[in-house]
């Protein structure tokens, strides 16, 4: 189990008018303000849930070379929240993409992987091009690349969402970039696997889905009114439990949709067969049930237990929230 990281929770002095900023503002406070937004994991996070509001292209080689500095792509696993931003806003800027994919270099050869999944899962129409275009950059790459290239690795649309909690992460990195509907999509067609008695890999994911939908839409308003839209189309399982979702959204009743995840992954865990108590999966469906109790204690508002915090998996999507203004 990964060790959770306490997240230091900053407070924003308010900003001067604007008129008053630009004529105070010089290069060098500029640069400090970057070197500030970029200085930990907790401000990254930070910058990428405020991105939707104020998209910043040019400063995406930036951030991810700040990314690399941290050691952030070290665990690639825990990483994927930030490679689906980066995917994602390659994809939001298709005619740039080439040029921002450019100036991440240098790079390390081990945090190159991070910049290969972003191009492969930008779902930019000539995403493969663009890869090869860069192999040359990335020797070390060679092998991951052509394994894209030649469809013997999945893009996130193709990706199954069971295989782990890491797809999860990369969805909401997407969402953050882009505003799409496209991954909030996909997350609300796993949610009936949060009442999956059977197996434990789609309960835990579904389970997630369901809290960091419940969580991040009760802070914004447009993904919130995705969820009731999507309430018109989606099967009659799916819609019991986004009825759910959004309710939860609307109520902050956060404590109630956390237990009754880790009710039933713990039901699971002891009354089912000896198949599923022993599946590699409960490893991180104990995480997830700590990260769970986690970040609900902060949606409450219990900083006692000093959240909101951080754990690697499918948690860091919604932790996003916590580390942006309140509304």
């Amino acid at each position: 189990m990964r060790s959770l990281l306490a997240v230091v929770l900053v407070v924003l002095l308010a900003a001067p008018p604007a008129a008053f900023a630009a004529r105070q503002k010089s290069p060098r406070t500029a640069s400090a303000r970057h070197d500030i937004e970029f200085s930990s994991r907790e401000n990254i996070l930070r910058w990428i849930n405020n991105y939707r509001t104020k998209p910043e292209p040019d400063r995406l080689p930036e951030a991810v070379k700040a990314m690399s500095a941290l050691g952030i792509f070290h665990d690639l696993d825990s990483a994927g929240v930030f490679i689906g931003f980066m995917a994602g806003v390659l994809e939001t800027n298709p005619q740039r993409a080439e040029e921002l994919v450019s100036k991440m270099f240098p790079m390390p050869p081990p945090d190159q992987v991070a910049i290969v999944r972003a191009i492969a899962y930008s779902n930019l129409p000539n995403w493969k091009t663009l890869l090869q275009k860069f192999s040359e950059r990335m020797p070390a790459r060679k092998v991951l690349i052509d394994r894209f290239v030649n469809d013997k690795l999945p893009t996130l649309k193709k990706m199954a969402l069971d295989a782990g909690p890491a797809p999860l992460d990369m969805l909401w990195g997407n969402y953050f970039a882009t505003g799409s509907f496209d991954p909030v999509a996909r997350m609300i067609s796993i949610l009936a696997w949060s009442k999956d008695p059977n197996k434990v890999d789609r309960l835990t994911v579904g389970s997630m889905a369901k809290l960091t939908l419940a969580t991040n839409a009760s802070q914004d308003k447009e993904l919130l009114d995705m969820l009731k839209s999507a309430m018109r189309y989606e099967t009659k399982d799916t819609k019991a439990v986004l009825k759910d979702v959004i309710e939860a959204a609307e109520t902050f009743e956060f404590a109630r949709v956390r237990k009754d995840a880790v009710a039933a992954i713990d039901q699971l865990k002891t009354k089912g067969p000896a198949s599923v108590r022993n599946y590699q999966w409960w490893g991180q469906a104990g995480q997830t049930a700590l990260a769970l109790g986690c970040i609900v204690a902060g949606a409450m508002g219990h900083v006692e237990v000093g959240v909101p915090c951080i754990v690697g998996g499918a948690v860091s999507g919604a932790a996003l929230k916590y580390l942006g203004p309140q509304q």
